[in-house]
């Protein structure tokens, strides 16, 4: 049995590898539009501030810990050493889970350059691409529309939170009964576009300092993170 914990009054799982998450949503997820999030320190205090992003993610039937503060916070409240489930590699680990069932994929967001890059990849390896779309369209509708008559049973939606969970959040309320999952910037690490920061870094828990140096425009959005630090240290989430 998965063990739970609370953060910010969000009901988390603490999986204690990718092929658990992998064999839940498998066994379990397929058919019936449920919908996988990402809980990292960013979108707790989204949720915070943001009604329909906690409607959001309280609709989530899977909610896996991705970044690592959100990580040690889970460890710390239910007194065991967790594993982080990064989003990037749950996501290809779940492309490559399709493969041999054949499950129809629809691949939906990022620049046009970096969605064709990531399907012909996909397709490379074996995937089953039943559709695509680039993350910029005005005709929500029609979009979902499109994604439905596709009959993929696997959703991936890189729209960037909480963008990503809204949409999810109105393709279940329409209809779709593709399992959904919203991977941010996953397909521009799968491409290559964005490094990942190397394993060494991952393994001391860096990631995040890596991903600053690369890119110092995300700075302020890692120094709003250290609300995220007082409200843990207050025992507010």
């Amino acid at each position: 049995m998965t063990d739970k914990v609370k953060l910010a009054d969000i009901e988390v799982s603490c999986f204690s590898s990718m092929e658990e998450v992998i064999d839940e949503i498998m066994e379990q997820h397929l058919e019936d539009a449920s919908i996988a999030v990402a809980i990292n320190p960013e979108k707790i205090l989204k949720s915070l501030d943001c009604e329909m992003t906690r409607k959001a993610i309280d609709l989530a039937n899977i909610r896996y810990l991705d970044g690592y503060g959100a990580l040690k916070l889970a460890s710390f409240k239910i007194r065991k050493k967790l594993s982080r489930i990064p989003g990037c590699e749950l996501w290809e680990a779940l492309m490559m889970a399709s493969v041999d069932r054949k499950i129809p994929v629809f691949v939906l967001g990022a620049k046009t350059e970096t969605l064709t890059k990531t399907v012909n990849k996909l397709i490379e390896s074996g995937v089953n691409v039943a559709g695509s779309h680039d993350g910029y369209f005005d005709d929500e509708d029609s979009l979902i529309e499109q994604i439905k008559i596709s009959q993929a049973k696997i959703l991936t939606v890189a729209l960037g939170s909480p963008k990503q969970e809204l949409f999810m959040a109105k393709c279940k309320a329409r209809g779709v009964t593709s399992f959904m999952m919203g991977v941010g910037g996953t397909y521009d690490v799968y491409t290559g576009r964005v490094r990942r920061a190397p394993k060494i870094w991952c393994r001391a828990n860096l990631e995040w300092l890596y991903r600053l140096l690369q890119q110092p425009t995300r700075f302020m959005r890692q120094l709003r993170l250290l609300n995220f630090i007082r409200l843990a240290v207050l025992k507010k989430i």
